[in-house]
């Protein structure tokens, strides 16, 4: 799988992979921002989605689905946010595409309305007439 020899992610350790299919597997993040917080990763080192080919984003969306499946059954969540940074001025540090499922719990935050729309604080609170 190491595909690029500065890349964490074509250099995983084994005994941390959770699901593992010919194109792609998953995770726990190594810096979880929620109980159980996970990475889904394809095994080819592409940085963006959007060069993904048509069985990648099947087997992407095939593993999101069996990790939030385990997630459920774990550690029982309330809700869930999905995510993927795509590109530098998104956030993206490790250029390798993955794709973020966290877990969220009833009361994790004080208002979870807005979701990710938080990257940008200014722009989060669409319903407010303030804006």
């Amino acid at each position: 799988m190491a595909d690029n020899n500065s890349c964490p992610f074509c250099n995983i350790e084994l005994d941390r992979i959770l699901y593992e299919d010919a194109y792609c597997f998953s995770v726990r993040d190594g810096y979880p921002v929620a109980k159980g917080h996970s990475l889904i990763i394809p095994k080819r080192h592409i940085a963006s989605f959007f060069e993904t080919t048509k069985q990648e984003k099947d087997a992407l969306l095939n593993a999101l689905e069996i990790a939030k499946t385990n997630l459920d059954s774990e550690f029982i969540p309330d809700a869930y946010n999905i995510g993927i940074n795509d590109g530098s001025e998104a956030g993206q540090t490790v250029h390798h595409l993955h794709i973020h499922l966290i877990p969220r719990y009833r009361g994790d935050v004080p208002d979870p309305r807005g979701g990710i729309r938080w990257i940008i604080p200014d722009k989060a609170i669409y319903w407010s007439s303030s804006q």
